[in-house]
């Protein structure tokens, strides 16, 4: 399994006490040569958001993007000197999806593995390709998505919510990277207003131990 390490941008900020936490950052990753994702490799460029409802504990994902494939040489291989062959565009969504507060079946990193994270995943409410739906997907849509958002542990020197994965079944894994081969992204993080929303001493429960400091 090839997995391209990147470093994007991130942002984490609280509306409101008790508000959604907001997570947003880019996409720029690179997908092998596959027998069973139709038109590869690809180049992907774009971004993505997530916002997170910790009293309702569900969560809404949303990401944008543009791919591009690359010519062959005269004998059949990718040719990197003809990149942008096919662009096009996917809108991506998960929509008021359940949050599962843990790492359970997410991707593993080789050390230094992520410590901590959470997790969504459901049927995507929207995969579109140039604005339609995307030709590989079904009406209604019927690809899931799993989304996880790992890091270290919440501690000096240690960064949480430091990495994102996104794992696609049914019918994007002909078009995307299948269960066993999920994009894996990386980012720098800037935890903005952390100290913004700060429950009580008495706020034990699962939205307060993971997005805030409980004391």
């Amino acid at each position: 399994m090839l997995s391209l390490l990147l470093l994007v941008s991130f942002t984490r900020a609280v509306a409101q006490e008790r508000g959604p936490v907001h997570f947003s950052g880019l996409i720029n990753d690179y997908s092998p040569l596959s027998a069973s994702v139709k038109g590869s490799p690809w180049e992907m460029h774009g971004q993505w958001s997530m916002d997170v409802n910790p009293e309702w504990g569900t969560a809404d994902f949303s990401a944008d993007m543009t791919m591009s494939g690359y010519g062959r040489t005269s004998t059949g291989a990718v040719d990197p000197t003809q990149p942008l062959v096919n662009p096009h565009t996917h809108h991506i969504r998960l929509t008021n999806v359940r949050v599962t507060w843990d790492m359970t079946g997410c991707p593993a990193y080789q050390p230094p593995a992520t410590i901590t994270g959470f997790q969504l995943n459901g049927t995507v409410s929207l995969m579109t390709g140039n604005g339609s739906i995307a030709p590989f997907e079904t009406d209604p849509p019927s690809s899931t998505l799993q989304v996880c958002v790992t890091g270290g542990n919440d501690v000096r020197y240690s960064q949480p919510d430091s990495n994102i994965t996104l794992v696609f079944g049914g019918p994007g894994t002909t078009h995307f990277w299948a269960a066993g081969h999920p994009w894996r992204r990386a980012y720098f993080v800037s935890r903005l207003d952390r100290e913004a929303r700060r429950p009580s001493m008495n706020d034990q429960s699962d939205d307060c131990r993971h997005f805030v400091d409980c004391r």
